[in-house]
């Protein structure tokens, strides 16, 4: 079955997650290496193909990043500013 996504984005979440990585001033990578020390295997370009909205996001990594940017998982579902 293929995944048509949500408003041709596979995430709701990842232009929040990007807002909230640069508002800490950490790199993808550094993201990723953070990530990486909470069990969630993750590389740079994952987390770039996340903020772009070209691939999906898994629970425990929203739950991830909501940690390692110190900010509540809701606050990654809100919708976009239009």
């Amino acid at each position: 079955m293929k995944n048509l996504g949500y408003y041709g984005r596979r995430n709701i979440c990842g232009e929040r997650v990007r807002m909230a990585r640069l508002a800490k001033r950490i790199s993808q990578e550094t993201l990723a290496a953070k990530m990486q020390t909470l069990g969630v295997n993750i590389a740079q370009d994952a987390i770039s193909n996340i903020e772009a909205g070209r691939r999906l996001v898994m629970d425990y990594e929203l739950r991830a990043f909501a940690t390692v940017l110190q900010v509540p998982i809701e606050e990654l579902l809100e919708p976009e500013e239009e």
